[in-house]
Formats: C-alpha cells, sequence, structure tokens
C-alpha cells in the first residue's frame, strides 16, 4: 500500500455494511472513488450510475444474489470492461465453478488481504483467476 497508482471507480457489494464500508475505506485510503451498497438491487443502481471499473461483489446476499447481479451486469453493454470480483465467504469449487459461470474475472475469500485487494483493483477484466 502507500504506491501511487491510477484512481478507479470502484464499487463495493456486501450485504454487511461494516464489511462493505471497511473495504470501501480502504481503497478510498489509496485514492480511489469508492461507493458501496448492501444489496443486489441496490448495487445494481449505483452501478448504473457509477459506471465502476472494478465491483467487489459478496456472493451470500438475500433476495438478489452476487450470482445475479453479476450476470445482470454482464448482460449490459455498459459494463463490458467493468472487473467484477467475488470478495465472498464460499471458497469452494461449485461457487467458484459459478462464479466463472456468471461473468466474474476473479474470486477471492474473505478476509482477503489488502494488496489482494489493490492488486485487483490493478487488473483489467478478463479470465476468471482464483485465489
Amino acid at each position: 500500500m502507500g504506491q501511487q497508482r491510477s484512481s478507479r471507480r470502484i464499487l463495493v457489494v456486501d450485504d454487511n455494511p461494516d464489511a462493505a464500508e471497511l473495504v470501501a475505506q480502504l481503497l478510498a485510503l489509496e485514492g480511489h472513488e469508492v461507493s458501496f451498497a448492501c444489496s443486489g438491487a441496490d448495487a445494481l443502481g449505483v452501478a448504473d450510475r457509477l459506471v465502476p471499473e472494478v465491483v467487489f461483489l459478496d456472493i451470500g446476499m438475500p433476495g438478489m444474489d452476487g450470482y445475479q447481479v453479476a450476470s445482470a451486469l454482464r448482460r449490459s453493454g455498459r459494463f463490458s470492461g467493468t472487473r467484477i470480483v467475488a470478495l465472498t465467504a464460499w471458497g469452494n469449487a461449485k461457487a467458484r465453478e459459478w462464479s466463472a459461470a456468471t461473468g466474474f474475472d476473479a474470486h477471492l475469500v474473505k478476509p482477503a488481504r489488502a494488496e489482494i485487494l489493490l492488486r485487483e483493483v490493478a487488473q483489467r477484466a478478463g479470465g476468471l483467476i482464483e485465489r
């Protein structure tokens, strides 16, 4: 942390507001423009306004889960260049398969270290990377 990086528009989505805010604050301290949402429906609304370059997205959320949010983002041409990263407690093989199938670019298991989050921010959208 602390290195000079280009600022990115980032959306953090987690149904646990404390978890979402913590990740958002960490990324904001690195100079990024960060918003957060605590539900899938809210995430789509914020994404529509922000058009984020990176989305950190929890999978296990009530109502609209992270898979549904990622699928909705991928169906929209507006988000074709957005890097979508699962940030979830679900690290099993099935969860990772679904991540790849629904358009995630990477799959991180909570808690993820700050340097790993920042490395994901620096990446571009494209192929699933498992960590």
